[in-house]
């Protein structure tokens, strides 16, 4: 099977949609969340979509099959809360290995499903790490602006249990995605070099931020330039942007990060902003509308979707990727 990075050369690559979107389509009760083997815990499960993996674990590899059948390349595990840190909010720190483990199983179970119907087409699993519930940047106390809710320290060893869960499950890719901090994910990108190094092994690194606002900046308070330059000491497959913007509003941040570096290019926007209820309107065609300037201005190697987007979007996507060329990227740093 191609390597991703010989891929990465050849044609632009498809990752998928939301997984958050795809499951409120099920309607799952407490009781979904809890299943047979949690349905005695003593803390409210509902909204753990991480836990999923292992008490619904047949829509999980379902969204999935959705995915890669609308086109995807790559699929993300769903582990996007997968860390100590965040499943503390359900008291289940001791559950991290076994539900990014079997996360990733799942994906990968699925995409080599997809890979043996069509060898052309190899697919690949992305393991989701999103940047926990907490910042080490900033205070969460107004009044206390020296203040820390976590440190460097802490977020890498759970960074580091996160990743080798992920590796052992048969992840191909590590996405450090959705990055509003980016000293966070510099703990991320640390654990993952650890772990490179006590396996003697190489992964592909994605690494995605979020633009917050109409400033153009991270929440940490960097621009699209300060953000690349601060991760590009460590060898990555791609930087990029996903979330809090639609496809438009991203255009000017792909455009500075694809002049100025010889990495890959990644971008998963939302579709649209929300409207008043949280949900998102802008419909598939509507997306790959704006998606096309991408793929004319050749600011991207890597296309998908972020909240609201579903395999409809993909597919709309998929179909306009397959028409154009990769961005020209640097052989070394994809060899």
């Amino acid at each position: 099977m191609k390597s991703i990075q010989d891929i990465l050369k050849e044609r632009i690559l498809v990752l998928d949609g939301a997984m958050g979107t795809m499951l409120q389509r099920y309607k799952f009760t407490e009781e979904d969340f809890r299943g047979k083997r949690f349905a005695d815990w003593e803390h409210p499960l509902q909204g753990n979509n991480d836990l999923l993996s292992l008490t619904q674990p047949e829509a999980i590899a379902e969204v999935h099959r959705k995915y890669f059948a609308a086109g995807a390349d790559i699929v993300e595990t769903n582990t996007f809360s997968g860390t100590t840190i965040a499943m503390a909010d359900y008291f289940m720190e001791d559950l991290v290995y076994e539900l990014n483990y079997e996360s990733a199983r799942i994906a990968k179970q699925v995409a080599d499903e997809f890979t043996a119907k069509e060898p052309h087409k190899p697919r690949f699993v992305a393991g989701s790490i999103g940047p926990t519930n907490k910042t080490a940047s900033m205070s969460p106390d107004v009044n206390d602006p020296g203040f820390r809710g976590i440190t460097f320290d802490e977020l890498r060893i759970a960074y580091k249990q996160q990743v080798e869960a992920l590796l052992d499950g048969g992840s191909d890719i590590l996405l450090v995605e959705t990055i509003f901090d980016t000293l966070n994910a510099k703990a991320a990108l640390f654990a993952i070099e650890e772990v490179k190094e006590e396996r003697s092994i190489d992964v592909p690194i994605m690494v995605s931020g979020t633009i917050t606002d109409a400033s153009g900046r991270t929440l940490s308070g960097q621009t699209a330039e300060a953000f690349l330059i601060s991760i590009s000491h460590i060898p990555i497959l791609t930087v990029g942007f996903n979330c809090a913007l639609g496809a438009n509003q991203l255009v000017p941040h792909l455009e500075v990060l694809a002049t100025k570096t010889d990495f890959g290019v990644s971008a998963h926007p939302n579709a649209g902003l929300p409207n008043a209820f949280g949900e998102y309107d802008e419909t598939a065609e509507e997306m790959a509308v704006q998606i096309k300037e991408y793929l004319d201005k050749s600011l991207v190697n890597i296309v998908g979707g972020c909240c609201g987007t579903t395999p409809e979007h993909i597919s709309a996507i998929a179909n306009l990727a397959k028409d154009y060329k990769p961005r020209s990227i640097s052989a070394e740093t994809v060899s």
